[in-house]
């Protein structure tokens, strides 16, 4: 009985079907993440969004980059601020803006830090200038993309 090897699967083109799974398969292991401390995505993003602004933020600005960055209706980006505010990992400053309280920046570092160490396991071994073209072409795809959803 003779066994034969199956012809070596060529290396994909980059396309949205190849770049949604990398996406999938790579958010999948940050959910366990945000499982764990009973966060949504949503709320992760959130969270980055603003501690990478100091740490407080117009909630007009967070709402709409909720909207933009999530692709989501502004009403679940408001609810979302509004479920933060509940669970008192935003807090209100002053009118209409909006911040990380001492738990909230607690919780980001420690999803920051899960998040990290997950890059640091996928992308080990890859090239930086191959990162670096990845990340042009990527950057280039959403920003054609955002264009045409602008348009329609």
């Amino acid at each position: 009985m003779s066994t034969t090897t199956p012809p070596a699967t060529p290396a994909p083109s980059v396309n949205g079907q190849v770049i949604g799974l990398a996406h999938y398969a790579s958010r999948a292991l940050l959910e366990a993440i945000l499982a764990r401390t009973g966060t949504s995505f949503n709320e992760s993003v959130a969270l980055r969004a603003v501690a990478d602004n100091g740490g407080t933020v117009e909630r007009a600005w967070l709402v709409a980059r909720l909207t933009g960055a999530l692709k989501i209706a502004e009403s679940a980006a408001s609810e979302t601020v509004d479920e933060m505010a509940e669970r008192k990992t935003l807090d209100t400053p002053a009118a209409g803006q909006v911040s990380l309280t001492d738990s909230g920046r607690e919780l980001f570092e420690g999803i920051r830090a899960g998040g990290n160490r997950i890059a640091a396991r996928l992308y080990a071994g890859i090239p930086a200038e191959d990162l670096a073209a990845a990340g042009r072409v990527l950057t280039l795809v959403t920003e054609r993309a955002n264009a045409e959803l602008a348009d329609a």
